[in-house]
């Protein structure tokens, strides 16, 4: 079986630590802390960009030199507004400090520099419905390719209602032939209303050669590094999750799996 299923290592401090290293891959790094008030996070971002997202609670946070106030407003991420988030490039560092009880994610990926750390969100990030029927989610993007000021990432939220799916019609970007598709690795984060819930996600290749089927739950994290991904939130469960994507090129271009061809 690959070891795409990752469960936190705790409940309390840094709960996750993904790195190309560890997820066997190029690109892509995710880690998750979950603070109580008064507890600090520290990091240098070497030769990597992150962006800090605030998914809830509220910290006090320094980067790339300067004092950016307190961010994040959102107590529950299930509220579905928008996050507070901020961007540091390579070879710098940042610090957050907890004012409340707090999850902070950190995306990273590939830093070249020439941008300067700025704060992402509230303003500018609006819910956006995508799909229709029992494929309806909410989007919250924080970065996708329409901004310039990172050099890999691209990160987004979504929102899937009890009962419905997403990251569907099931789809692939695993190949390095832009416009056609792009090569993307893939982290999802995945949070549960209520809690004790769980939802499915499947990663698969057309050639079967990876098929995994899993259960996840509350702070779980998925990676995907090739194949399609849809996931499917039960009946009374709603689902939320972190996508991270990085590759060669900060585009997103995907083809849609085979059977998807039969759905009307």
């Amino acid at each position: 079986m690959a070891d795409l299923l990752r469960r936190p290592f705790g409940t309390h401090g840094e709960v996750h630590r993904i790195t190309p290293e560890s997820a066997g891959w190029r690109y892509v790094g995710f880690a998750l802390h979950r603070l109580r008030a008064g507890e600090r996070v520290a990091e240098a971002t070497q030769a990597r960009e992150v962006i800090v997202v605030m998914v809830e609670g509220r910290a006090s946070v320094r980067a790339a030199g300067q004092d950016w106030g307190v961010l994040g407003d959102r107590m529950d991420v299930f509220e579905r507004t928008p996050p507070h988030c901020f961007y540091v490039p390579n070879g710098q560092d940042w610090a957050a400090e907890a004012v409340t009880d707090c999850v902070i994610a950190v995306c990273s990926a590939p830093g070249h520099g020439g941008h300067a750390a700025r704060r992402i969100g509230p303003d500018g990030i609006t819910l956006t419905q995508r799909g229709e029927g029992s494929n309806t989610r909410w989007i919250n993007n924080i970065a996708m390719e329409a901004e310039d000021w990172c050099d890999s990432l691209l990160v987004t939220e979504v929102f899937t209602p009890a009962g419905n799916w997403s990251s569907y019609p099931s789809h692939r970007h695993d190949e390095d032939d832009f416009p056609r598709i792009t090569y993307l690795e893939e982290t999802y984060y995945h949070r549960l209303k209520p809690a004790q819930g769980w939802a499915v996600q499947r990663v698969y290749t057309d050639d079967g050669s990876l098929d995994e089927v899993m259960a996840v739950r509350d702070h779980d994290v998925v990676l995907v590094p090739r194949g399609h991904h849809p996931c499917g939130a039960p009946h009374g469960f709603e689902l939320y999750y972190l996508n991270v994507m990085a590759g060669p090129r900060r585009n997103w271009r995907f083809v849609p799996a085979p059977e998807m061809e039969q759905v009307g």
